[in-house]
């Protein structure tokens, strides 16, 4: 039969069970075999690799005749008397060998017929064509390197249970290559940022994930209890306000990327541990910020993907043209026909809700309620990169007020594929205001509103200390690789996504 994975969902067939036990029994017992006759792969401790299936595959005219050592995984075995081929997938991709007992020795080929799929073996041999112009390496040694004792999925059917792809994401890498791809990209796209900013003068710095207040976003903390102070602390939601203290200190470009957390639900777009990125420039704005992201969208695309139109589903995705900017208003206007500045206050705008039938609390106002029509109405139309701008001051804590228009701030959500790409501002840099700020959050905490900010005492001393004025952004690092190697949701672009224990 063919083997297959043995804590994969089978079928319950009792033969089938048995027949898979006994595989892994006799695998055991191969290795056992080995041992006693001093071939423990597992005592091996190195082998020197000097090539990739890739590389021979690409650059065979320098290659042929060349003798090389590769390293991996056996993927597919065909046994035929005195000589045998095997498929071995490495970190670049797959490639055949040749094995004969002319070539290895009678001994090491009498081994190498023992071993099974998911063996990792080392060949040493030279790269030639088959009849069939197939690039193989001709073998001259077989070494294996380690024992796989556990069974490989059937490979005409592969790993599709995406419950366990996920789960054991090291399965899922080995027998799906796009996924391998994913995460190579995901690599690029974070070094293709960092040489972004890097070449703009910013400063890469590493700032506490364990905080006493964790504030910068509106979002619900984990909490835990440090045994050796005796103090609760919380993981940290965002990395805003210890940015911010850097600016303050006079680094006037500073970007962190790192891990956020917050206890929040699951779906294709939120998982509670995630990638953030946040960027602090002085002497700019809102304004430098959307300059900055549009550049560094088309940029990161052009370096990892090749060029600036990119799929996603069923869209072309154009990073290479202007961003579409639009303030809140006249998204919502756009979409709704519905001119917020003609809406006199709170009341008149619940009015309107209740007759659009937009959900909202009793102590929300005018702000709020033109943020949650923009979320029912407007989102899922912004395709294409468009920047979304001046936000309502109820909902942005720590962002400048617009000048002309007090009720506004200065601030921008970047949305792509109806999802919020990142999110910045004009920082407030006013001490007495954003004292004022935190003191509405501590009344919207005390309301019911478990995502509002507390006040930090130590942040509002840095802002009297003085702030420069400063631009601000965060950028969801998962969903801009969702974005650039087409995967719908999030859990596809995280190497281990939080999932529910199986013990529950």
């Amino acid at each position: 039969m063919a083997e297959q994975q043995n804590n994969q969902p089978q079928n319950n067939n009792p033969k089938q069970e048995q027949d898979i036990n006994q595989l892994l029994k006799v695998r055991r017992e191969k290795l056992a075999a080995l041992q006693e006759a001093g071939k423990d792969p597992f005592q091996i401790t190195k082998y020197d690799v000097t090539a990739h299936s890739r590389d021979i595959k690409e650059n065979y005219e320098q290659m042929e005749g060349k003798t090389v050592s590769i390293a991996g995984r056996i993927m597919q075995k065909r046994v035929m008397g005195k000589a045998s081929f095997c498929n071995i997938q490495d970190l670049k991709g797959n490639i055949q060998s040749y094995v004969a007992r002319d070539s290895i020795g009678e001994e090491s080929y009498a081994d190498f017929k023992k071993y099974d799929v998911g063996d990792i073996v080392g060949i040493t041999g030279e790269v030639f064509k088959t009849k069939t112009e197939e690039i193989s390496i001709h073998a001259t040694s077989v070494i294996l390197l380690s024992k796989s004792l556990q069974i490989l999925p059937e490979k005409y059917h592969g790993l599709t249970n995406t419950d366990i792809r996920y789960r054991q994401r090291y399965t899922d890498l080995i027998m799906n290559e796009e996924v391998k791809e994913t995460f190579v990209k995901r690599s690029k796209i974070i070094s293709a940022i960092r040489r972004y900013l890097d070449e703009q003068g910013f400063m890469e710095v590493e700032t506490p994930m364990l905080v006493s207040n964790a504030g910068g976003a509106a979002a619900r903390p984990f909490e835990t209890h440090f045994n050796a102070l005796d103090e609760d602390v919380k993981l940290r939601i965002s990395l805003e306000l210890y940015l911010k203290r850097l600016i303050v200190g006079g680094l006037e470009r500073v970007y962190e990327i790192g891990r956020v957390f917050r206890n929040e639900g699951l779906d294709t777009r939120h998982n509670p541990e995630f990638t953030l990125m946040e960027l602090y420039q002085a002497y700019t704005d809102y304004n430098g910020m959307m300059d900055l992201t549009e550049n560094m969208f088309r940029y990161v695309a052009q370096e990892v993907c090749g060029t600036t139109t990119v799929p996603y589903g069923d869209e072309m995705i154009d990073l290479g043209k202007p961003f579409e900017r639009l303030t809140m208003i006249d998204a919502v206007k756009k979409y709704t026909g519905i001119d917020f500045d003609q809406i006199p206050d709170t009341a008149a705008a619940k009015k309107l809700a209740d007759e659009k039938d937009v959900h909202y609390e009793d102590r929300h106002t005018k702000g709020d309620i033109l943020n949650l029509f923009f979320e029912e109405f407007v989102e899922e139309h912004l395709v294409q990169p468009t920047f979304v701008m001046d936000h309502p001051v109820e909902i942005s804590p720590l962002t400048k007020r617009k000048p002309d228009k007090p009720d506004y701030v200065e601030r921008f959500e970047l949305f792509i594929t109806g999802r919020e790409m990142c999110n910045a501002y004009s920082e407030l840099n006013d001490p007495i205001d954003q004292r004022e700020r935190f003191k509405a959050q501590e009344a919207a905490l005390a309301a019911g509103d478990e995502e509002a900010n507390t006040t930090d005492e130590d942040f509002l001393n840095a802002l009297e200390i003085g702030m420069p004025p400063t631009g601000g952004i965060g950028y969801g690092i998962d969903r801009l690789v969702m974005l650039l190697t087409n995967s719908p949701a999030i859990r596809d672009v995280l190497l281990f996504p939080t999932m529910k224990s199986l013990d529950k």
